[in-house]
């Protein structure tokens, strides 16, 4: 099939730079050479999609190998999506504007549950049937990779395999073995048990559940020789080669500015935290290495912001001489930001050198109200660091502070709730007397849900019932005390936590409501909650099973074949301490045997250096370098 034309499909829709392509840096890679065709997909909106750093990487490392290309797809908006029907075309990639379905792999990025219906709906957009066991022949390997991943029994009757972990390298193993399956013509059987043989790929029709009479899972078995159990998830010795030549985008997307990822993984171990387990071990970037690629993307980019991407930026243990080299490299001529930083005063000291000009808002996140429910979620942050943290902050110039919690966190009551509104006015008062009435202190909230792979993986959501007096309190309270006060909306939150740990059943779920039009379940104005009331009245299934109970402490989940790195021994031991309000220490300053076992060496790589440099950071100041 020819490219597809544009014209005729773009009157009347909205951003039709989503569609075009062509950006500066992206690639038209000669479709007739290519052996292997990829097609990288973002479930969501270009704008959205454009911003995943792991998506962008993996597009540089495919279109690097040999005979292989890699283009992008995101999902079309409900203007876009109604074009395409109309017209009778069908999905295309950005780069070729080929069809979806004339590609090896279609291969989705989970960042987000909310997504999932996206994701059914690109399929059947593509002329795809969305179930795997009624695609056959020739027809694209349907892929999903990224942190649901993890969490994949809702999607696998749609998905062939899961990639589990990090992808840099485990990708081009797929890309080889999909090379040599072509070249021989082999059946799609026994691509599939090729897959199955890679470590960190999941091919869930080789795997069965059988379920206990309360619901709960009984077992998982595997049906053929080649699929191993428990599926262990893939990681990178280090940190993979920074992405110096990214595609900058032709509108403006949620990140519009250059990003490098200073570090990988996370050692604080706060126990509602996902990504702070699955992202272990710790690996970090040298001063040299951020400063020589910041040189090539400016250079081939254009842009003079700079993201200094990790889950804590402030905890690389060489932060400040980074943010120092960068400053002597490139001066004032570059804005440099921090997407994540500890609630601390040197997180502060390190934004001020950071700033240049203008001052926008400092972002702090306390998560909780109280000192005891931050123990219990061993978030360790004391109440005077918050404190001094603004002192910091409106001393040296800024005005805006947003105060970021979660509510619904186990064990909170409406004494915590009441804490963090005594806790903003607070930082409030401290505001006042360093910048007057220009003081502003915005309180957002989030509405917990307990995710897989983490201490709190037990712990039941709270219901909309449950979280609803929370936010009226909250309201009220910083009305009242001058406060600005955003929130999310509760019922959402109770799907993403269905999603989030579910198991096989709950796909007849996501197929039902997206069968009712469900899309976009991310985006408030699209989201359809009739539709998937439905759906699982239709499955016969109750979203409280899901995630309005407490699991037992023993019971097995529908993620239990997924070997995530962090042992549920170490999970279970830190979901034990919570009631009992005990802390526990940054694994920086001594291993609490998370059950890394396989990657013990490289935790204790450069520890005693990153000990000793951290240690030295919290007691020094960090001069402005100009």
């Amino acid at each position: 099939m020819p490219a597809i034309d544009l014209d005729p499909l773009l009157a009347g829709v909205s951003k039709p730079a989503r569609y075009s392509g062509g950006e500066w840096n992206s690639l038209r890679p000669a479709w007739d050479d290519a052996d292997v065709r990829w097609a990288l997909i973002y479930p969501d909106v270009y704008d959205i999609g454009m911003s995943n750093m792991g998506i962008a990487g993996l597009y540089d490392i495919l279109n690097r190998a040999p005979r292989t290309i890699a283009e992008r797809s995101f999902a079309p908006w409900p203007d876009m999506e109604a074009s395409l029907r109309l017209h009778r075309v069908p999905v295309f990639s950005l780069e070729n504007r080929r069809p979806l379905a004339e590609f090896d792999v279609l291969g989705f990025s989970l960042s987000y549950e909310l997504t999932y219906t996206n994701i059914l709906n690109m399929l059947d957009l593509a002329g795809l049937p969305v179930r795997a066991a009624d695609r056959a022949g020739n027809t694209p390997l349907v892929l999903a990779g990224g942190s649901g991943a993890l969490v994949p029994e809702p999607l696998a009757p749609f998905v062939d395999a899961f990639v589990l972990g990090e992808g840099e390298e485990v990708v081009i193993e797929i890309n080889d073995l999909l090379a040599d399956w072509k070249s021989s013509h082999g059946d799609r059987a026994e691509l599939l048990r090729a897959l199955a043989r890679v470590q960190g790929v999941y091919v869930p029709s080789f795997y069965e559940w059988r379920y206990n009479i309360d619901g709960t899972v009984a077992e998982v078995f595997a049906t053929d020789a080649a699929a191993p159990l428990p599926i262990i998830k893939r990681f990178l010795q280090g940190m993979p080669p920074v992405l110096t030549k990214p595609i900058v985008p032709f509108l403006q997307t949620v990140h519009d500015r250059a990003g490098i990822e200073i570090q990988r993984g996370c050692t604080q171990g706060c126990r509602f935290c996902q990504a702070g387990m699955i992202y272990r071990p710790l690996r970090e970037r040298t001063p040299n290495e951020v400063v020589a690629a910041a040189k090539e993307i400016f250079a081939n980019t254009g842009y003079d912001e700079l993201s200094l991407v990790s889950l804590s930026s402030t905890d690389h243990s060489q932060i400040k001489e980074i943010v120092q080299a960068l400053r002597a490299e490139f001066g004032e001529s570059i804005t440099l930001s921090l997407p994540s930083t500890r609630v601390d005063s040197f997180s502060v000291d390190v934004a001020l050198a950071c700033a240049s000009g203008k001052k926008h808002g400092m972002t702090f996140a306390p998560e909780a109200g109280s000192q005891r429910l931050r123990n219990a979620v061993s978030k360790v942050v004391a109440d005077e660091d918050l404190l001094e943290a603004a002192r910091n902050a409106f001393a040296n110039g800024w005005t805006n502070i947003k105060l970021y919690f979660m509510v619904g966190l186990p064990t909170e009551t409406m004494d915590d709730v009441q804490g963090i509104v005594d806790w903003a006015a607070q930082v409030k008062a401290i505001g006042r007397q360093h910048v007057g009435k220009r003081a502003r202190v915005r309180v957002s909230t989030s509405n917990h849900v307990p995710k897989a792979h983490a201490p709190f993986q037990w712990a039941r959501q709270e219901t909309a019932a449950e979280l609803r007096p929370k936010h009226e309190l909250l309201q009220r309270a910083c009305r009242q005390a001058g406060l600005d006060f955003t929130w999310n909306d509760p019922t959402e939150s109770i799907l993403e936590g269905v999603l989030s740990r579910g198991d096989r059943r709950l796909a007849a779920v996501v197929e039902g409501a997206w069968r009712r039009g469900a899309r976009f379940d991310a985006w408030s104005e699209h989201h359809n909650p009739a539709a998937w009331d439905e759906a699982f009245r239709e499955a016969g299934l109750d979203p409280a099973f899901y995630c309005h109970r407490e699991r037992d402490l023993f019971e097995r989940f529908p993620w239990s074949h997924i070997a995530s790195g962090v042992s549920e021994a170490f999970l279970r031991r830190e979901w034990l301490r919570t009631a009992k309000e005990l802390t526990t220490p940054d694994c920086r300053f001594g291993c609490e045997v998370c059950g890394l076992e396989h990657e013990a060496k490289l935790c204790a790589i450069k520890l005693d250096d990153l000990i000793a440099a951290r240690r030295a950071t919290r007691g020094a100041s960090l001069p402005v370098v100009s």
